[in-house]
């Protein structure tokens, strides 16, 4: 029997605001405090790099690939040798001096501070909610990313990439699950209604149909006038149980082990993938 501790990943909750300064500051300490405390891979939440308070300012701060805020965090990554995952960052398209739309994009940075994979988010959120207070479209200034990405080997298994309003797709977990993901995470920017709503039972869900580890780093509390967040970052296992929850109210950190066996023993004991049927049987309605 193996005496090799487990891996600790650790996931994060932030507010962040306008400035990029600031935000990288905040999410510095979060990432050392991390390390500190043992974590191999660090999970931010999406709009990390900034909130912007209008689609002007959003477009006006976004960034490529190659600016000054991914390669602080690749430096940060190498300086402390860690992983990272960003979890959704403005970044520019590739027709940005024509068209002026970015890519909300999810960048996983390993230990020496390269980038091994980014993942551009497919599903856009555009959605009125009056009675709610909810009126959010994305789609007003974001590329909807154009294919998943596979899931990528980590220190903590292997990491399937979603962003936010993905996590309403089971599509895109079954199709990550199917290629190897161990780990699904949804680094998101959840409004205040819809994550006092649906949050945590769509996280838990995810992770009881595809039988992974799921991890969300979330955003909390107000970051400009406009526009606040649910927070409660979140930590669930194979079976679905929470096993971390930041909160509703501050920045922080949860630290959780990753013990693979629970993927293994949930899968073997409930061999939920070996009782799927094939594909044409699910489309089988739609030719009666």
């Amino acid at each position: 029997m193996s005496t090799s501790p487990r891996p600790v990943a650790a996931v994060c909750q932030v507010t962040a605001t306008p400035d990029k300064e600031a935000n990288f500051s905040a999410c510095k300490h979060l990432v050392e405090e991390a390390k500190e405390k043992g974590a191999s891979i660090v999970f931010l939440p999406e709009g990390f790099d900034y909130i912007g308070s209008s689609r002007e300012e959003t477009l006006l701060l976004s960034e490529s690939l190659t600016g000054d805020t991914i390669s602080q965090y690749t430096q940060l990554a190498r300086k402390l040798e860690v992983w990272l995952s960003l979890g959704g960052f403005h970044e520019q398209g590739h027709n940005w001096e024509s068209d002026r739309r970015i890519y909300n994009s999810h960048i996983i940075i390993n230990d020496k501070g390269d980038i091994v994979s980014v993942y551009r988010k497919s599903h856009l959120f555009d959605v009125e909610l009056p009675e709610k207070g909810v009126s959010l479209k994305e789609s007003a200034f974001t590329i909807p990313g154009p294919c998943l990405v596979s899931p990528v080997q980590t220190p903590i298994g292997k990491l399937g990439l979603g962003i936010c309003y993905d996590l309403r797709f089971p599509e895109l977990s079954l199709a990550l699950q199917r290629h190897g993901a161990e780990i699904l995470t949804y680094p998101s920017a959840f409004t205040v209604a819809t994550g006092a709503a649906h949050w945590e039972v769509l996280l838990r869900a995810r992770a009881i149909e595809t039988q992974c580890f799921v991890l969300a780093a979330a955003q909390v509390g107000q970051h400009h006038e406009k526009r606040s967040s649910y927070g409660h970052a979140l930590a669930v296992d194979p079976w679905g149980e929470v096993m971390g929850d930041c909160g509703g109210e501050r920045p922080g950190i949860v630290l959780v082990e990753i013990d693979l066996e629970k993927v293994s023993s949930t899968r073997r004991n409930m061999p939920v993938q070996q009782h799927r049927r094939d594909t044409g049987f699910y489309h089988s309605l739609e030719k009666t």
